[in-house]
């Protein structure tokens, strides 16, 4: 696994190899940046962006966008064994200036505390997990997200999910097994 773009470009980070965790894939990774940066249909810069990332994992989607000019970066995770390469891979590239982690499910988060405006939102959650749809409620709720944000969701192609009362879907793209809906809350 590696950083495909930015100042970080083809540095290699650190992944597990378990299956519990499912590293996002460098071709779907692409094909997520490519649609944000050249989509007309989505007008939101990684550029200097606060940066959501929950269920991040290791960290691939944030580090990412990190590479790519994020201000900052907002990881969310609870597996103990994934935070632990998070962290690494953050000391690694020397970015822990410009990350936060939280280390538990989003429903944690203190949000009446917490004054920050997300621009992208990146939810990347088991593909068994239905649970998440309730984070969409929480981030709604909060509103934790700019005017002009975008919600980036990774599913499997064959997930039912129905987030028509959540938000407005702009673009969905299949890859193999992969799902990538981006949309922005009404």
């Amino acid at each position: 696994m590696r950083i495909i773009g930015g100042k970080f470009k083809g540095k290699n980070i650190k992944y597990l190899k378990n299956t519990i965790t499912r590293p996002l894939k460098d071709s779907i990774k692409e094909n997520i940046f490519n649609i944000l940066t050249h989509s007309n249909l989505i007008n939101t810069a990684i550029e200097g962006a606060n940066i959501l990332d929950v269920y991040s994992g290791v960290g691939s989607f944030g580090l990412e966008c990190i590479s790519r000019g994020a201000k900052k970066v907002t990881f969310v995770e609870r597996d103990k064994n994934a935070l632990l390469v998070l962290e690494q891979n953050l000391s690694t590239l020397s970015i822990k200036k410009q990350s936060q982690i939280i280390k538990n499910k989003i429903e944690d988060m203190s949000f009446e505390n917490n004054k920050q405006k997300y621009d992208i939102c990146f939810l990347d959650p088991p593909f068994a997990d239905n649970i998440f749809i309730q984070n969409f409620r929480l981030i709604k709720r909060n509103k934790i997200y700019k005017n002009n944000h975008i919600i980036i969701i990774h599913r499997e192609i064959n997930s039912n999910d129905n987030f028509d009362d959540w938000f407005r879907s702009i673009i969905i793209k299949k890859y193999g097994r992969s799902k990538i809906i981006f949309g922005r809350f009404s």
